[in-house]
Order: structure tokens, then C-alpha cells, then sequence
């Protein structure tokens, strides 16, 4: 799960940068995503060289996967209002905390996913 972490965490970036320069560098907060990412790539990859922390490091990294959803589902919000013809302001906006919503959403799933497999698995050999 280490590297899928730093994986999800470079996609963050990628949105986060690409948000920021793609609405014209004037919105400091576009790189919101940007930040989470970093710290993404940073969990992951002390869990992958420290194996006696990595769950540690794991479920700090699963937190902060969780707290990017939960900040960014009124973007969701917004995307739905949107589709449903309403103006809102700021759409590049909504539709890049709907992109981080998306993507924090799958990477808490996988990672809740696979501790309820590593479990199972400790249970099995104890």
C-alpha cells in the first residue's frame, strides 16, 4: 500500500498544480490538493522504508486520505448542481475538489481494504 499511497499522492499533486497553473496562477488555494499529495508521497514512502512504522505511517496517511474527502464533497455538491443547471461560482474550482473527492474517496477504500485484509491474515497465522 506504500507505493499505491505515493501513487494517489502524485495524482494530488498533478491536480493541485495543474488547477492552480489552468486557472491562471491567481487562486493560491487551488493547490489545496497539491499539499495533500505532498503528504501523501511523504507517508508513503516513510512506510515503505520503515517497515517496523509502516501502519504507523499507514493509517496517518489513510487519516489525511479521509480528511481531503470529507473537504472536498462540497465540491461534489457543486458539480451536481451544476449538472443540474444551476450557476454556481467558481466551476474549475468545484470540479477539482470533485476530481479530489474521487480520488481520496477510492484511496481510503483501498487502504481500508487492505488493513481488514492484513488482519485477516495475522489472525490466520496467530
Amino acid at each position: 500500500m506504500a507505493n499505491t499511497t505515493i501513487g494517489f499522492g502524485v495524482a494530488l499533486l498533478l491536480l493541485g498544480v495543474g488547477g492552480f497553473v489552468g486557472t491562471g496562477s491567481e487562486h493560491p488555494t487551488a493547490l489545496i490538493p497539491a499539499a495533500f499529495g505532498i503528504l501523501l508521497i511523504l507517508f508513503g514512502a516513510l512506510a515503505a522504508k520503515n517497515p517496523a512504522k509502516r501502519a504507523l505511517f499507514m493509517h496517518i496517511a489513510v487519516t489525511l486520505g479521509l480528511v481531503g474527502f470529507l473537504g472536498s464533497v462540497p465540491g461534489v455538491i457543486k458539480v451536481i448542481k451544476m449538472m443540474n443547471g444551476e450557476a454556481i461560482a467558481r466551476p474549475a474550482a468545484a470540479e477539482a475538489q470533485t476530481a479530489m473527492a474521487a480520488l481520496t474517496l477510492i484511496y481510503v477504500i483501498l487502504c481500508v481494504r487492505s488493513f481488514i485484509n492484513a488482519r485477516r491474515e495475522r489472525a490466520l497465522t496467530a
